[in-house]
């Protein structure tokens, strides 16, 4: 297994991946299948492009296939600059249950502990989504709160778990 961060080269497996994520699991994201389905490489290549305030990390097998991906985004304005979001945690179906999650956050958090004036990360994760608030309890983000009726994909409502890990 390989984990580095993402660059514009690997936009069209990201891309793949992403598309992947948003027709199984469309409830646990706030995008859609139909919006980025139009995407062209050049927006992907833009939205997957290392800063210093964001990355979009990835693990790779031993034929550097991507299997998962998060984005980190660290908060830009003077007053929320010590906070930084994970987005899009997704790891593809056939390799889950493998601890590659876990090892994508580990090294998530190792890479922005080493980022000056950095103190806590912020996501969010659909209630139901058990595996997931396990898997982040792990790391040991902590639920702080619950945001009702946070997405609605066809219809229904789904709750997000508000988490955050204190670095």
């Amino acid at each position: 297994m390989n984990i580095r961060i993402l660059k514009e080269t690997d936009a069209l497996q990201y891309q793949e991946l992403r598309l992947k994520a948003l027709k199984i699991n469309p409830e646990a994201f706030g995008s859609t299948y139909e919006r980025e389905v139009n995407f062209t490489q050049k927006m992907v290549e833009e939205r997957i492009r290392p800063t210093v305030d964001k990355f979009v990390l990835g693990i790779f097998d031993d034929q550097n296939v991507l299997l998962g991906i998060v984005t980190y985004m660290r908060e830009t304005s003077m007053k929320t600059a010590h906070k930084g979001n994970i987005f899009g945690m997704f790891v593809a179906p056939e390799s889950r249950g493998n601890g590659l999650g876990k090892l994508l956050l580990q090294e998530l958090v190792r890479k922005v502990k080493q980022t000056n004036g950095l103190e806590q990360i912020n996501l969010t994760v659909v209630s139901e989504n058990l595996p997931a608030k396990k898997l982040y309890s792990s790391i040991g983000f902590e639920t702080y709160g619950v945001e009702r009726n946070a997405l609605k994909s066809n219809g229904v409502y789904y709750d997000e778990d508000l988490m955050v890990l204190f670095l």
